[in-house]
């Protein structure tokens, strides 16, 4: 970015059976220096498709962004859903990969058939997202897919994330987690804008052995409860999640202190859907073309005006109960305000939990967490604060409660009522992620078999297996909710393997899966070692293993030994 220079490479031969997470990973491990300061120059953004991504491989349209994370130190990988995923795949781009640092103020990076240049982006600089998109694609076009930093990572905002564009064109599609917003700000870059006319597709090497694979993941996604239409995700979203895991008593409420409010109901799935068909929102919805779950939805003001996109289970928690708010419509309000800005979700529900705690706010105050929010957009002393996440906010405050893990903030789980997920957030090297091995599907959905959530034993290996499979699907680039059809129906994961090898060319078994997925969590943990992380920053805060989690009155008691068996 210093000299405002773009390369194309021919792709390394060892880098070519890569996509997705794999591919980002192994990237940062070879070009960043573990040590290096994350918003320093010797820090790289690195955006990839995964391998299937931009065929017609059903929910198929993910992307990893991966770099050292300024919120953890280690390695990271964030995920999202997104047309703009499809187009990178479609132009023949195995993955960009953003270094240096500009000396000429914002940019702007277009990508056509054609090539790609640098723009100017100043003039969007301190401007919200759904403003700053709508500009773009009136300048671009409309079917142009779109990557933006907001105005939290213009602040250098260790909780900002990379907003992609949803299928109307909207900043609500985020590779959220682990500050990468920020790193990619600090390099100059503001804007990645693809149009894909043009564009020659995804090679497929076997195209019949593609297609036999993707005809027996469609037919698995279309027959289990969760994924089929009309299934769970199609009709409630990922917020059908709010009263399954409230009633396991493992819902956190008012910064991770009771695991269960009736309240709680006021924000589900179900009552949300209603709100939604009643004021001409859109349910269901998709995350990008091709998806067959379509778990996401349009979310409206009550006139039907100002969408916001979608509102995911994770983001309703994190700004509602968890702050002790059981409105949504505040929480929607919260919602957009965080995707104008370019916060992630998860980490700035945290952080105002935390600040709530503190003594800024009193929770369930919804309208002063909006003032809250509102502090990063003017750039104030506080919004600083607020902008770099939980774990600094609560050192600024003096509060010893704090639900992180390496840095980053927990999801909508609490890991002393669903112990697998607590030995997922310990660790996986991204810091606390549920994404990176759901456990909860098998404690809490009883997909892929059945443990119980309140029980220590077996769940490092159950979260070991998750881990790995998961890291596979990330670099498939696959949606993490096929993992349900494919853990449940056999005939599913055959078919995603051959999708993939369809699309490289290999000949790969079901059986091959654990040690790929193996693979990539060796190159992460070594890039995590090298960087200085030991197995003590593998735990979880000490108040989970000292406070009881009402209603069950459990703590975190997986033994240590257990935690450090998960990768030995």
């Amino acid at each position: 970015m210093e000299n405002r220079e773009i390369k194309y490479e021919s792709v390394p031969e060892e880098y070519k059976s890569l996509g997705g997470r794999g591919l980002t990973s192994k990237i940062v491990s070879d070009e960043v220096p573990p040590k290096c300061h994350p918003l320093g120059p010797n820090n790289k953004l690195v955006i990839a498709p995964g391998i299937v991504t931009g065929t017609n491989a059903p929910s198929s349209g993910r992307l990893s962004a991966g770099g050292k994370s300024p919120l953890t130190g280690g390695i990271k990988e964030a995920n999202a859903g997104t047309s703009f995923a499809q187009m990178l795949g479609r132009l023949g781009i195995k993955a960009i990969i953003v270094e240096g640092q500009s000396e000429y103020g914002y940019q702007l990076l277009s990508i056509d058939n054609d090539g790609a240049e640098l723009n100017d982006a100043e003039q969007w600089s301190g401007r919200g997202l759904y403003e700053a998109y709508e500009d773009i694609r009136n300048e671009f076009g409309e079917d142009v897919g779109i990557c933006g930093a907001g105005i939290s990572a213009e602040l250098n905002g260790m909780n900002s994330g990379l907003a992609f564009n949803d299928i109307e064109g909207r900043p609500s599609r985020y590779a959220g987690r682990g500050g990468l917003g920020a790193v990619m700000a600090s390099r100059g870059l503001k804007f990645i804008v693809l149009n894909q006319k043009g564009a020659p597709g995804v090679k497929i090497e076997d195209k019949e052995t593609f297609e036999e694979g993707r005809k027996k993941l469609e037919k698995a996604l279309g027959e289990h409860d969760v994924t089929k239409p009309g299934g769970t995700l199609n009709t409630y979203g990922t917020d059908a999640l709010i009263n399954i895991i409230n009633e396991a008593g493992a819902l956190p409420q008012r910064n991770f202190s009771d695991g269960r409010d009736d309240e709680s109901a006021k924000v589900s799935g179900e009552e949300k859907a209603k709100q939604i068909k009643k004021r001409g929102g859109k349910r269901p919805h998709m995350c990008s073309p091709g998806c067959v779950i379509k778990c996401s939805e349009v979310w409206t003001n009550p006139n039907g005006e100002g969408p916001v996109g979608v509102l995911e289970y994770e983001s309703v928690w994190a700004l509602g109960p968890n702050c002790g708010i059981y409105d949504l419509e505040i929480i929607g309000e919260l919602n957009r305000a965080c995707n104008d800005l370019g916060v992630d979700t998860i980490e700035i529900g945290n952080t105002i939990a935390v600040a709530m705690e503190g003594g800024l706010a009193d929770f369930g105050d919804g309208e002063r967490a909006i003032e809250l929010i509102e502090e990063i957009r003017e750039g104030t002393p506080l919004g600083k604060v607020l902008a770099n996440g939980t774990e600094h906010t609560a050192r600024t405050l003096g509060v010893s409660r704090v639900p992180t893990v390496k840095g980053q903030a927990m999801p909508a789980y609490d890991p002393r009522a669903i112990k697998g997920i607590g030995v997922t957030y310990a660790t996986t090297p991204m810091g606390a992620d549920h994404t990176a091995g759901y456990a909860v599907a098998t404690e809490i959905m009883g997909v892929g078999g059945e443990a119980d959530p309140l029980e220590k034993s077996g769940k490092a290996e159950l979260s070991r297996n998750l881990q790995r499979s998961t890291a596979v699907i990330d670099t498939a680039g696959y949606c993490l909710f096929t993992a349900f059809a494919v853990m449940d129906i056999p005939e599913g994961l055959e078919g995603m393997v051959e999708t993939v090898n369809g699309v490289l060319g290999t000949d790969l078994t079901t059986e091959d899966v654990p040690g790929l997925g193996k693979q990539v969590l060796e190159t992460e943990r070594e890039f995590n070692k090298e960087a200085g992380f030991s197995e003590a920053d593998d735990r979880l805060p000490e108040f989970m293993r000292e406070e009881k989690l009402p209603p069950h009155n459990e703590v975190f008691d997986v033994p240590e030994e257990d935690l450090d068996s998960v990768f030995s």
